[in-house]
């Protein structure tokens, strides 16, 4: 037996004892150990990541920034919810700017685009049916029009156009709120 054997004896089982059980009862205490710690922490982090920072980001967006947090909700006069900032929708009314168009028809739990390519002939079929439209109604040569007011974006909801796409929509919403286009 060695210098080191004989310690390792002594340490584990005092003057007597097996060296190599001594060694295979550290293991088996060692292994309960990190497997019991593993587990406490696993349950800590839980509940920190999974209850408490949730809380408080919920918490924090409602003190900052709740309109926000809420989705942006749209009232009318009476208080009544009637859409969202964040959400287009179809208008058929001359007094109001067209949107995108959609790919999911305005649908906020449906959100996507429609994963055509522009060289997919139903984009473009569609794509020139909108063109005409627009011509028709806002009388703009189909080259002029931005094409925001041709494609529909990533969400398929979103309801932003550019100041270009707002421009050539400009007379005709002043024509139908009885305005002046400067207005």
């Amino acid at each position: 037996m060695s210098v080191t054997d004989s310690r390792h004896d002594v340490s584990a089982h005092g003057a007597q004892g097996d060296p190599h059980e001594a060694s295979h009862a550290a293991q088996r205490s060692a292994g309960n150990g990190s497997w019991l710690t593993a587990v406490r922490f696993s349950l800590l982090m839980a509940v920190v990541l999974g209850l408490l920072y949730p809380l408080v980001v919920v918490g924090l967006g409602q003190l900052g920034f709740s309109h926000q947090a809420n989705g942006s909700l749209l009232a009318d006069a009476e208080g009544r919810v009637i859409g969202s900032s964040l959400v287009g929708q179809r208008f058929t009314s001359e007094r109001y700017f067209q949107g995108r168009p959609s790919a999911v028809d305005y649908a906020a739990g449906a959100v996507g685009g429609s994963n055509l390519a522009p060289s997919n002939p139903a984009l473009r079929e569609r794509a020139e049916a909108d063109a005409g439209q627009i011509t028709a109604r806002d009388g703009v040569e189909p080259g002029r029009i931005p094409v925001d007011l041709l494609t529909a974006s990533g969400s398929g909801i979103d309801p932003a156009i550019s100041p270009e796409a707002a421009a050539i929509q400009v007379d005709r919403v002043a024509r139908a709120r009885g305005l002046s286009p400067s207005a």
